[in-house]
């Protein structure tokens, strides 16, 4: 009833032993070919696969590869899981540039501004109307960077960010065309923004390449961008992690997953708490594992309140 404890563990020890024998391997900097130590004329470079050995040069690398393939294989599937595993100390959103609090994940609540590329949580809006509710220009200027709103050229501001290799904006621009129906367009968008780091745009890839919008359907494609998102914290895109493992008949990922749908539900992911539930009355986790993902979810849920955003 409590394989979550196993495979973190399992998780945790294998990082142990990576960083232990990388400890190991800097001490004795050596090509993993030929032997060759590092001096001044020879700058050993590290395998970017594992991290574990260097070589020398590309002949050391190449000539070395059928030997070190395996293993090579083996560490860096661990230390992909390690990275995915862990938990995020907050969501993709972050916290609101004005009053420092935690994002809430309904989007409904938080507000994306065209001038600035900035999303201001709807409490830190509302106050900020409230506080020049007697003169309308001023009520109606971006909390943040005090542009005036202007719903006519929020096309042309989005156009002027993008130009400028803004993720924010490129991410807004193709969700809406995603919303619009527009996939492939969304698509382009979208693609940008993740390879520019934004979180968002690698979940909403996610979906795309998923269910074929916009672009051929390819779920390791999909797999590859949810778990961009997960790494950054967006619990959307851990649920459909756990689902896609769930689906594939994969129990010891799914199990793994549906750990980290706690995390999620931790950061006040409601989907993941009825996940939860479901796989409470399946016996996949304790009562003790609910019960105190119960308590931290609500913690989580409290964070993001405020007087300001209960009045919004």
């Amino acid at each position: 009833n409590q394989p979550s404890i196993t495979i973190m563990s399992t998780v945790d020890a294998a990082g142990a032993m990576v960083t232990e024998a990388r400890v190991e391997a800097e001490a004795d900097a050596r090509c993993a070919n030929c032997g060759m130590p590092e001096f001044d004329d020879v700058k050993l470079e590290e395998c970017t696969d594992c991290h574990l050995v260097s070589y020398c040069g590309d002949n050391c690398r190449e000539n070395h590869r059928e030997e070190h393939e395996e293993e090579c294989k083996k560490r860096k599937a661990l230390l992909h899981d390690r990275k995915l595993f862990t938990q995020p100390d907050e969501t993709h959103l972050g916290e609101c540039p004005i009053c420092f609090l935690p994002m809430p994940l309904d989007k409904s609540k938080s507000l994306f501004w065209t001038c600035c590329s900035e999303t201001i949580c709807m409490g830190c809006v509302y106050a900020n109307t409230i506080s020049n509710k007697h003169d309308r220009v001023k009520a109606s200027r971006c909390p943040f960077c005090r542009e005036p709103a202007d719903d006519e050229e929020n096309d042309k501001r989005n156009m002027i960010r993008i130009e400028a290799n803004d993720p924010a904006a490129m991410r807004q621009v193709g969700a809406t065309c995603y919303s619009e129906g527009d996939y492939e367009v969304a698509f382009q968008y979208l693609t940008k923004a993740a390879e520019l780091g934004q979180i968002d745009a690698h979940a909403q890839l996610g979906l795309l390449y998923g269910d074929g919008l916009g672009v051929e359907k390819d779920m390791e494609k999909a797999v590859y961008h949810y778990e961009m998102a997960a790494i950054g914290g967006h619990p959307l895109a851990r649920y459909g992690l756990a689902c896609i493992e769930e689906m594939n008949g994969n129990a010891e990922r799914a199990v793994k997953h549906l750990i980290h749908l706690i995390i999620a539900a931790n950061l006040g992911y409601e989907q993941s708490m009825k996940t939860l539930w479901k796989h409470y009355s399946r016996g996949n986790i304790t009562k003790e594992e609910l019960d105190s993902t119960l308590r931290t979810h609500q913690t989580a849920i409290n964070a993001m309140k405020s007087a300001q955003r209960d009045a919004a």
